[in-house]
């Protein structure tokens, strides 16, 4: 008994360190979990302006709060005034033009045409009468042929002359050309046109927040020179938010549009967060995986998966890190057959 004895406790030992041996073996061989790690990510607007100026005033600071249509900066820019107050003279210069052409000739001038008119008359009338005189005594051989043509070319320029009175008193009395009013109603049209120019750009001088979101960055300072589409202002949007994660191609084997996942949250405490994929598009050829072996492997592309949260998720902002175990089973509650 004390024989078997001594030989059992040996064997005792050899067979737990046999036991252990295959355990640490077992987790050595075994695969490592597969751990993707994805970043957070959300719509971002960068406020410009389409004018060049001198930043005024800058109503806001980092980490606000902003509304559509809330003041953000005022933008000083006194070659846009000089530009409306020119464009406003013009159109002013025009307005005019356009109300002289509308009301016509004025009384004085009406008369003054008038009065013309009556004395050419009068001239032709007499012009006619000495016509006929001159014409009964050459008939009667008083007077010689030489007379008679000059009574004759005095009563067609004094009648040609009445005419052209009574056709500048006529026009006196109908006013302006239509195609006077025409013109001076383009002429109106065209410098109203440039003042709604200008002032559109000044309104530009005024910078809103185009969309509801949070301001990450403020780019330029008070009092700094902008040029057109400089960018000043980031706004984020929190409501619009998502996960990407750059996959190789053999990892999309186990997933589909609409799949829903889990994903680790470290920035909220390892908060566990549901993600469905709603993007799935390949990136280019930069970020392909070269192949490394000589025979038996292949490139594989790399794709670009993008997953929104199910629910909203409290405190969740772009640029924290999401991690998902991909050994896991993927839950597909809506995959279609």
């Amino acid at each position: 008994m004390i024989k078997h004895a001594r030989y059992l406790i040996p064997a005792l030992v050899i067979l737990g360190l046999v036991v252990m041996l295959s355990v640490a073996g077992w987790f050595m061989l075994r695969p490592p979990h597969l751990i993707i790690q994805g970043e957070v990510e959300a719509t971002q607007v960068k406020v410009s302006s389409k004018i060049s100026g001198h930043i005024q005033t800058i109503e806001i600071k980092r980490g606000d709060s902003v509304t559509r249509g809330q003041l953000l900066v005022t933008i000083d820019s006194p070659e846009i005034r000089a530009k409306l107050r020119q464009a406003q003279a013009a159109e002013r210069g025009a307005q005019a033009q356009l109300e002289k052409a509308q009301s016509g000739a004025r009384t004085e001038e009406v008369e003054s045409a008038r009065v013309l008119w009556l004395k050419a008359k009068s001239a032709a009338d007499l012009a006619e009468k000495t016509y006929e005189r001159i014409r009964k005594l050459h008939d009667e051989g008083v007077v010689p042929t030489q007379k008679l043509d000059e009574a004759t070319a005095n009563r067609e320029a004094a009648k040609r002359t009445a005419e052209a009175a009574k056709a500048g008193y006529d026009m006196a009395l109908a006013g302006t050309r239509t195609e006077d009013k025409t013109t001076a109603t383009a002429l109106v049209s065209q410098a109203t046109g440039a003042v709604s120019e200008v002032q559109a750009y000044l309104d530009d001088t005024l910078l809103a927040a185009p969309i509801n979101g949070e301001v990450i960055d403020i780019i330029a300072e008070q009092g700094e020179l902008v040029g057109p589409g400089f960018p000043i202002i980031t706004i984020v949007d929190l409501t619009d938010i998502w996960v990407t994660f750059n996959l190789r191609e053999d990892l999309l084997a186990d997933i589909r549009m609409g799949d829903v996942f889990t994903a680790t949250i470290p920035g909220l405490g390892n908060q566990k967060v549901a993600l469905k994929i709603n993007v799935i598009n390949p990136l280019g050829e930069f970020a392909t995986w070269t192949a490394t072996k000589t025979s038996g492997d292949f490139d594989l592309k790399t794709f670009e998966v993008r997953a929104a949260p199910v629910e909203h998720v409290a405190g969740l902002r772009p640029g924290m890190s999401a991690l998902v175990d991909w050994s896991e089973k993927l839950q597909q509650p809506s995959r279609p057959e």
